[in-house]
């Protein structure tokens, strides 16, 4: 009997421990229901990627520690230079078609064009590429925050002064 009641005390304990444990993730947290669309969502310029690339929060703050949601709208034939990013990144193609390419080089020939609905996960810490077919092209990140980005060639860094971005 008392080896059934301490394995019962010590189950009592390991279950209020795991469910009273707390953890580190930044949770998403939306305080309404909202509905986005290309023409209603508010559309900004993106310091951090080359000029003519736009943003729109859907959830989270990518300048915060957390997991957020953008869109970002890029013109067409619009390239992204090689870069990294210090977390991993989901990206879904929502309407057009954008490049993607693994690499310190931008080489649409050793990279794959995906279409709308499609996506891909980039690992933190890789080096890769984008651009943009003959289409303008939205797209949906997933990442977590704060979110940046380090272009492989320092001069691709549109927010450093003398860039030729």
């Amino acid at each position: 009997m008392k080896k059934i009641s301490m394995l019962a005390v010590t189950t009592f304990f390991c279950l209020s421990n795991f469910a009273g444990a707390t953890d580190n993730i930044e949770r998403m947290n939306a305080t309404t229901m909202k509905s986005f669309t290309p023409e209603n969502i508010e559309w900004k310029d993106e310091p951090i990627l080359p000029k003519g690339a736009k943003s729109a929060i859907v959830v989270g703050d990518p300048t915060k520690k957390g997991v957020f949601i953008a869109w970002l709208k890029f013109p067409a034939n619009y390239p992204i230079p090689p870069h990294t990013h210090p977390f991993t990144e989901v990206v879904t193609v929502l309407s057009g078609q954008l490049g993607n390419g693994m690499g310190p080089k931008l080489d649409k020939s050793k990279g794959e064009v995906l279409n709308a609905g499609s996506s891909f996960v980039l690992p933190t810490g890789h080096t890769h590429y984008v651009w943009t077919t003959d289409k303008e092209t939205i797209v949906e990140l997933i990442a977590t925050g704060p979110w940046d980005i380090k272009y492989t060639n320092p001069s691709d860094d549109p927010r450093k002064t003398g860039s030729k971005k």
